[in-house]
């Protein structure tokens, strides 16, 4: 049984790969939004036309990333959300909640000083942790039941 696995959240760390590499040999396909910032912020513009407001640029490039967002999600097993400590990623709580909302499985990561502001979406989680290795051991156990060491 192949599980699918959507990495959601902050894109200025290595955590993806992370997991990706310690999931290796594991039964596991991951997909996740597009990392490339400059990308993800303008391709509305680049696909359906320039904008002369900020505004409209950013929601064109908005709703384009929530149609891959969505089909991420909504064709994941789980749903790995990762809140960094540099930037507030309010996306990432819409995915968090996307997903619960969805049924899906649902692992948050974030460290301790995220612990009080992500109560609620801590509690929508069936697992908080705070590094990749605890993810890629997650995924171990409920692919074979293996526990680690």
């Amino acid at each position: 049984m192949t599980l699918k696995v959507y990495l959601s959240g902050e894109i200025h760390t290595d955590w993806r790969e992370q997991i990706t590499e310690g999931a290796e040999g594991l039964d596991v396909v991951f997909d996740a939004p597009v990392t490339d910032h400059a990308a993800s912020d303008d391709c509305g513009v680049a696909i359906m036309g320039a904008e002369t407001s900020k505004f409209w640029h950013d929601r064109k490039g908005a709703q384009l990333n929530a149609i891959r967002t969505r089909r991420g999600i909504e064709g994941a097993d789980i749903v790995v959300v990762r809140f960094g400590e540099k930037y507030k990623q309010w996306n990432a709580a819409f995915d968090a909640g996307y997903a619960a909302a969805l049924g899906k499985s649902l692992i948050v990561m974030h460290g301790s000083d995220h612990q009080h502001a992500l109560k609620e979406v801590d509690a929508a989680a069936l697992a908080v942790v705070d590094a990749p290795a605890q993810v890629v051991q997650i995924l171990r156990y409920v692919l074979d039941g293996r526990l680690p060491g």
